[in-house]
């Protein structure tokens, strides 16, 4: 039986494909398309890598880690060079072709393939990344893998060339995939290497200062530097992760979490809102990125949306935070998840586990807001023309199995390599059971490329991130700058309680402005190493520090004035962008607030499932509340009763934020702040209805037209 039709009404066929769309507004730049010859061999580059991180699962290079991660860079970072395009924005004349035969402009360099300056860039990468494991001798340098270590912290000319030759082209590698911010961080990390030995001693974050073969013997031939646990990651994990991706995209599961989404709310007043909601967490397991998921979801939802009579603002602000929470949702978390079990040597189940709480509450407050805006906005129900869900599942319900897999793997004691690879071989299996996207050989090809070709940006911001940590690691700045960040809150008050508060707070807030300049990945990294110090000497326990870091660097999709997810939502919904992004800032409430909760009282450990039973019970109990106090209050409707109005609204703020403190006596005070804020809509309501005034906005079915 194939899937019934889409449960929603087509867009323009003009429109442009939500692919395209989502590339425009991923923190990565859009690849050039490449055709002949050059596209061949950028297929065959990225099935060789692909094969390799396959293989390096079950049958690892017997000289080890870095030797891998060293062949890995060789093999993705040309590739860049080929599929992006510089971008510059040079004179006309200067970066079209000529004119052709007939007079017109010839097309960019950018749209004709990789340039002459394209293939010297990517020829230079594979040297430098090749360099250290060739056994070339070059002067006193070269000689292969085993005499570079030897040489490490006594680097010869030739070693020191090739680590700069590597370095600029990672930064230029960084500024095509990501643009210039990132690699000018990178460059005032470098800067302050080099340089901070001229500040005056006395600051605190001056050092003896570093020589520039220092600095690039730490970026080259250290386990801090390029090939540290951030490319480390990538190449182990991301790279099987965005292939399994792939394969479940190709076999058809995202359409079907859609339509999975739909049937399961289709007699429901708010189905609209929930399908929406339910698409963007089930297709977090195809895309890791928000603002990708936000376009996927909002390309099948936005015409129900506009149906059901959503202003495109609200509707944009709901497909945006269903997007970002893709990426906070287990089973597949975004990359920076990788890097945490790394850093903390957990296994990336322990990870999951950590993340289950805050994604209950997370998706709590969107469905409670859909609910409040449903009741507030008047919104009509909508008939999704789709077939039962037990129907759904019953025929589909397969594409569920590799998910559950890789949970029951890990569960049993299987590496997160092995149980993704294992998954990824059942989905592609399983994709025969389904005639028109089932997984034949080309196809399979198809996924492996698409995978790698997934994670070449993420690869160039993963290396170009050892410049900031062995930065940080030889000067010491990681401990400086924690220091400084709570002598800060020190300065206000001397309660250890007020200052950690005070910290964590002045940490999401420095994490928040990290966020809107750089890549999630990186974000995590440098607020690891930056902002991790300082909770942690607060006694702030490391799995509470590191998820804290974590929700913060990916919350940057959401947060104004960037929002990439905003932005992408805007797109589709045709709504203006500033309301979307507060729109946005206001469904995805919960995500800025939980995490504050777990790192500033012990109880809050609850909520990563720390503790045992009793402490994640009420922790649970006690944020839920929060979270639904809040979404009262920003929505401005008590579900049930009616609308509140400023001052139950204030009452309310106050009651959740307070109940998040999560200690005994804040916890009495939110609750009784939280009671009267109901009493206070009671009353209102009983007195809406004495002198006569709707105590509700009236309710548009079926087929009305909103006046």
């Amino acid at each position: 039986m194939p899937l019934p039709p889409e449960p929603t009404e087509r867009t323009d066929p003009g429109a442009p494909d939500p692919r395209d769309l989502a590339a425009q507004f991923e923190e990565e730049k859009p690849e050039r398309p490449l055709s002949g010859p050059v596209a061949v061999l950028v297929t065959g580059a990225t099935l060789a890598i692909a094969l390799l991180a396959l293989w390096q699962v079950f049958r690892p290079l017997p000289q080890g880690s870095k030797f891998y991660l060293m062949i890995f860079l060789a093999g993705v970072l040309p590739i860049v060079f080929l599929a992006y395009p510089a971008d510059l924005r040079l004179p006309r004349r200067l970066r079209r072709g000529g004119r052709g035969p007939d007079g017109a402009d010839r097309p960019d360099a950018g749209e004709r393939g990789p340039s002459v300056a394209d293939w010297v860039l990517a020829a230079a990468a594979l040297v430098s990344c090749l360099y250290p494991v060739l056994p070339i001798r070059l002067g006193a340098g070269g000689g292969g893998y085993d005499a570079f270590l030897d040489r490490q912290g006594l680097l010869v000319g030739v070693d020191v060339a090739m680590g700069t030759v590597l370095l600029l082209l990672l930064l230029e590698a960084c500024r095509r995939t990501t643009g210039w911010i990132l690699p000018a961080v990178c460059l005032v990390f470098l800067a302050y290497g080099y340089y901070g030995g001229l500040l005056p001693q006395s600051w605190p974050v001056a050092h003896a200062g570093l020589d520039f073969g220092q600095l690039v013997d730490a970026f080259y031939n250290s386990d801090s530097g390029f090939y540290g646990t951030p490319l480390d990651v990538a190449a182990t994990y991301i790279v099987l992760f965005t292939i399994y991706g792939a394969v479940l995209d190709l076999s058809g599961a995202g359409r079907f979490f859609v339509e999975l989404s739909a049937a399961a709310f289709r007699r429901s007043r708010t189905a609209a809102g929930r399908t929406a909601v339910a698409s963007g967490f089930l297709l977090g397991t195809v895309s890791g990125s928000g603002a990708a998921t936000t376009v996927s979801i909002g390309a099948v939802t936005w015409p129900v949306l506009r149906r059901a009579g959503y202003p495109p603002e609200r509707a944009g602000g709901m497909l945006a935070a269903a997007g970002v929470g893709a990426i906070l949702s287990p089973p597949t978390l975004g990359a920076a998840a990788f890097i945490i079990a790394e850093y903390l040597g957990v296994s990336y189940l322990q990870v999951l586990g950590w993340a289950t709480v805050p994604t209950v509450l997370y998706y709590l407050g969107i469905l409670l807001a859909v609910e409040i805006d449903a009741r507030r906005s008047g919104v009509r129900p909508v008939v999704l023309d789709t077939t039962s869900p037990w129907r759904l599942l019953g025929r589909f319900g397969y594409h569920f199995l590799s998910l559950l897999a890789i949970v029951v793997l890990l569960a049993v004691g299987f590496s997160a390599t092995r149980a993704v690879v294992l998954a990824t071989v059942l989905a592609a299996t399983l994709s025969y059971l389904d005639r028109r996207h089932r997984l034949t050989p080309a196809r399979l090809l198809s996924a492996l490329s698409a995978g790698v070709r997934g994670v070449l940006a993420v690869s160039a911001v993963c290396a170009a991130a050892g410049i900031i940590t062995a930065t940080t690691t030889k000067t010491g700045l990681g401990p400086q700058a924690a220091a400084l960040l709570v002598s800060g809150a020190q300065a206000v008050s001397s309660d250890p309680a007020v200052v950690l508060a005070l910290t964590a707070v002045l940490a999401a807030v420095a994490l928040t402005l990290l966020g809107l300049a750089v890549p999630v990945t990186a974000s995590f990294v440098i607020g690891w190493v930056i902002i991790g110090p300082a909770l942690l000497d607060l006694g702030v326990t490391a799995p509470a520090a590191a998820m804290f870091v974590f929700y913060f660097a990916v919350l940057s999709e959401a947060s104004p004035p960037t929002a990439l997810a905003a932005v992408a939502a805007a797109a589709v919904t045709g709504g203006r962008l500033v309301p979307t992004m507060w729109q946005t800032l206001r469904y995805a409430l919960p995500a800025y607030l939980i995490p504050l909760a777990f790192v500033v009282t012990p109880t809050g450990l609850g909520l990563l499932g720390i503790g045992g039973a009793q402490r994640i019970a009420v922790a649970g109990v006690v944020a839920a509340l929060s979270v639904a106090v809040l979404a009262v209050a920003a929505g401005g409707w008590l579900p049930g009763v009616g609308p509140a109005g400023t001052p139950e609204r204030i009452l309310g703020a106050l009651a959740g934020l307070t109940l998040l403190w999560l200690e005994p006596v804040p916890v009495t005070v939110g609750a009784v702040l939280a009671a009267v804020m109901v009493a206070g809509v009671l009353v209102r309501r009983g007195a809406a209805g004495r002198t006569g005034e709707p105590s509700a906005v009236p309710t548009l079915h079926h087929g009305e037209e909103k006046q």
